[in-house]
């Protein structure tokens, strides 16, 4: 019998085949290559040298040498430079070239003395720091030179640190450098902003030059440009915007006007740049006006506000008139209620006021006024018309008394105007119409017909109200302005309509607050002052108080925030302006009629008051005619003494209290007559 054989063979196990690596022809396997350690030390080193802030220090070390180059010349070779140029531009005026070389004279001497005491200082500090390294050194002081080593690495690193805010944008670097935005480095670099803004164009650079220097004026730099011949300095102050865009600063940051010095001609402009985005402020300035007694308003005018480099201006009204115009909210009335506050505190100066709108913004100059026209139905329109009417002839004898003394004492008015002598004289002053809210006026004169014609029997069904408005004020302001009168005319929606060009063009001064855009502008301003450089339209909207005012004359216009003052304040200055005219006698008109109303209103408190003083002192809540009368008399003698009860009967009655009254059983009587508390007290909170 067979037997099996024993399989002797050993199990096998199933082992996964080995991954395929790609082999190339050129590359080792199983190590890294070299370039791979390098980049791993590359890495390393540079995280090292991260850690340690070794950029930071080289970079703050670069920094470091830079400052030190741009406080060892100071910008003294662009000083010379410039005084320099200017001696060459100003060939054939010795006078003028003279200056200029005295001035580079001076910047070279400055330089020389500048450049000899910082290296002096230099030299200083160097001699401590490598005295003190070299003692270390010497006398083989380990923590001293490990403290020098330190401090080296330390300040480089300080200055070399990274001062950009956490999410902030980094600094554009464009052709005017690296630098704050609006500040040109010379005259290169102000041509090229010029170019890039459209007002010339690169093949005009080498025509283009200033006129003396870059320098400071206030908060920012000023410069005067002389453009290519043929280029007038209109078109070129028509593109401020845009060189607004190539300074890379805001619109409002940039003020062009034409040079109206001596020198000046049709192709030079005068270009200043403020430092900040507004040169104003936003702080209110208050009124000079708030803390003066009285004001002369042919010597002092009126004080008007603060421009961009700090100056003060006064607003000269006599012998003129002014346009005020711009969007609300803006600032108008604040303006308006500086002239007026002036006009208030001169008691020899007659102030009429006529509003289209009654509100609270003018209520406060009833107390002076000697006419007050608030609204805009016909019959205030009617009533503002025959208001115009009465000041023309009153300017119109004055320009007749003016006539006939120029005949006989020419000498006492060798101009043909009033003047402060003849004023007096004469006991008359200014004249001031204030008219605000001019369109709600016009629009509401739209609707109208108004007649001209006296004749009770004429056919004339009358003219359209708002021509016949527009040409009044208009001959007003011309009859007006050597007969001592001036007008004040507001619109707080600058168009064709509201603003009238035969207004506009009889106003020698004009004032604009912010406006939407150009044509707005010229509305108010007129097109000579906008294409001169005033430009209310590039104002901000957070400019609130800053108005562009053309002066009407050579002095071109100017930019400024007016001066603050609340309706209170403005109240008080009115009330100060009535008593200067009660004292001066000069009080009339409205004013005083206004006046006589308050105080009788006043009178009639008074007596309410002291009669329910007396019977609550008395303790009884009603009492007889008789005997309150003789509580009245008991109390106040100095009030009462000598007052009937007929008297006091009628007083009372004016005072709202009525008649007399059944009272009921009192003082032994079975019904008498008199008052009572309750009636009163009904009467006094009318």
């Amino acid at each position: 019998m067979a037997t099996p054989l024993t399989d002797e063979r050993t199990p096998l196990a199933l082992v996964p085949p080995p991954a395929e690596t790609p082999v190339f022809k050129d590359e080792p396997t199983g190590r890294p290559t070299w370039i791979e350690s390098a980049k791993t030390v590359a890495e390393t080193t540079n995280q090292i040298a991260t850690l340690a802030l070794l950029p930071h220090t080289v970079r703050g070390y670069r920094q470091l040498g830079r400052r030190w180059v741009e406080r060892y010349h100071n910008h003294y070779p662009q000083l010379i430079a410039d005084a320099d140029q200017a001696v060459r531009d100003a060939a054939g005026d010795p006078n003028v070239a003279g200056t200029w070389k005295r001035k580079a004279d001076d910047y070279r001497a400055d330089y020389r003395q500048h450049r000899k005491a910082f290296l002096g200082k230099t030299a200083g500090v160097a001699a401590a720091v490598g005295g003190g390294v070299g003692f270390g050194a010497v006398t083989g002081s380990l923590w001293l030179d490990l403290l020098a080593g330190f401090g080296a690495w330390g300040l480089g690193a300080f200055h070399g640190r990274d001062r950009s805010q956490p999410g902030a944008e980094p600094m554009l670097v464009g052709p005017l450098g690296e630098r704050d935005s609006g500040r040109v480095l010379g005259e290169a670099d102000l041509v090229t902003a010029l170019i890039k803004a459209g007002i010339i164009s690169e093949a005009q650079r080498d025509e283009t030059r200033l006129v003396g220097i870059i320098q400071p004026s206030g908060p920012g730099w000023a410069a005067t440009v002389e453009l290519p011949g043929g280029m007038k300095a209109s078109s070129a102050i028509s593109r401020a915007e845009e060189l607004a865009s190539a300074l890379r600063v805001k619109k409002s940051q940039v003020e062009m006007h034409a040079d109206c010095s001596e020198d000046g001609h049709e192709g030079r402009f005068v270009l200043w740049v403020a430092s900040e985005a507004n040169p104003y402020g936003s702080k209110p300035v208050p009124s000079p006006l708030l803390t003066a007694d009285r004001l002369d308003f042919w010597q002092y005018g009126v004080p008007l506000g603060t421009d961009a480099r700090g100056g003060r201006h006064i607003l000269e009204l006599v012998w003129c008139s002014i346009l005020l115009g711009g969007l609300p909210d803006y600032g108008k009335s604040f303006l308006a209620r500086l002239v007026a506050a002036a006009a208030a505190l001169d008691p020899y100066m007659t102030v009429h006021v006529a509003t289209g709108k009654a509100g609270p913004d003018w209520a406060a100059t009833k107390q002076f006024a000697v006419s007050y026209v608030a609204g805009n139905t016909p019959a205030k329109i009617l009533a503002f018309l025959d208001l115009l009417n009465e000041l023309i002839a009153d300017m119109q004898q004055i320009g007749e008394r003016l006539e006939q003394l120029s005949e006989e004492h020419p000498e006492q008015c060798p101009e043909g105007k009033l003047t402060p002598e003849l004023a007096k004289k004469w006991k008359r002053g200014l004249t001031l119409l204030i008219v605000d809210e001019l369109q709600e006026l016009l629009d509401a004169a739209a609707m109208m017909k108004i007649k001209t014609d006296d004749d009770p029997e004429s056919k004339d069904r009358g003219r359209n109200g708002k021509d016949v408005l527009v040409e009044t004020m208009a001959r007003f302001v011309r009859v007006s302005r050597y007969a001592g009168g001036m007008g004040l005319f507001i619109t707080q929606r600058p168009d064709a309509t509201s603003v009238p060009t035969m207004l506009r063009d009889v106003c020698r001064k004009r004032a604009c607050f912010r406006v939407k855009g150009a044509a707005s502008s010229r509305m108010v301003l007129g097109d000579d002052a906008v294409a001169a450089g005033a430009a209310p339209h590039m104002l901000l909207d957070s400019q609130k108080g800053v108005v562009v005012l053309d002066q009407g004359g050579e002095e071109g216009h100017v930019t400024l925030r007016t001066d603050f003052m609340t309706i209170p304040e403005f109240r008080e200055i009115c009330l100060r302006g009535r008593q200067l005219r009660i004292d001066a006698g000069t009080l009339t008109g409205f004013a005083a009629d206004y006046g006589k109303a308050g105080m009788e209103a006043a009178t009639r408190k008074v007596l309410l008051d002291d009669c329910l003083a007396v019977l609550e002192a008395d303790g009884v809540d009603r009492a007889r005619t008789r005997r309150l009368l003789e509580l009245l008399g008991a109390s106040r003698p100095d009030r009462y003494q000598g007052l009937t009860e007929p008297d006091l009967q009628s007083r009372l009655r004016e005072a709202g209290a009525g008649g007399t009254r059944k009272l009921g059983p009192l003082d032994g009587m079975a019904n008498p007559n008199g008052y009572t508390r309750e009636q009163l007290a009904e009467a006094l909170s009318k």
